[in-house]
């Protein structure tokens, strides 16, 4: 009975959190890399990934998420996610509190790991959105 409690309290604990090792700020223990600005996140993911034509750009806005240049940063810091509200599509300094980056890696999430059928976000793309992320999200 004891070990069910255990276990049972240690779901619970893990209930909508995306691990990451908590030895730094942001998780991962890595150095975070000072050039992971919003510019290159728009111009290496958004723009080319998730801009395209009927996802997130200003025709399809599907989730109601426009991530095309000019719109996606007042889109996604520090707003809340559709599939999870309690969520912030992007929290500053905390990419695994962030749905975004949940979603681009399929944990924590609802629906489809994106970009929705891959190819998905290469090692190098993934660390760009957490170091920006762990950067404090600015608009840079």
């Amino acid at each position: 009975m004891k070990r069910l409690a255990v276990l049972l309290l240690a779901l619970l604990c893990a209930c909508g959190q995306l691990k990451e090792t908590p030895t730094s700020p942001g998780g991962s223990g890595e150095p975070i890399d000072p050039t992971a600005t919003f510019t290159r996140v728009q111009n290496e993911i958004f723009t080319p990934t998730c801009a395209a034509l009927g996802c997130h750009d200003s025709l399809g806005q599907q989730q109601g998420l426009v991530l095309s240049p000019g719109r996606a940063y007042g889109n996604v810091v520090g707003k809340a996610s559709t599939e999870m509200p309690q969520l912030m599509r992007i929290a500053p300094s905390d990419p695994a509190n962030s749905y975004l980056y949940r979603k681009i890696n399929g944990a924590g999430i609802t629906g489809a790991r994106m970009p929705q059928g891959g190819p998905y976000l290469t090692d190098a793309q993934t660390k760009l959105l957490r170091d920006w992320i762990r950067r404090g999200a600015p608009n840079d």
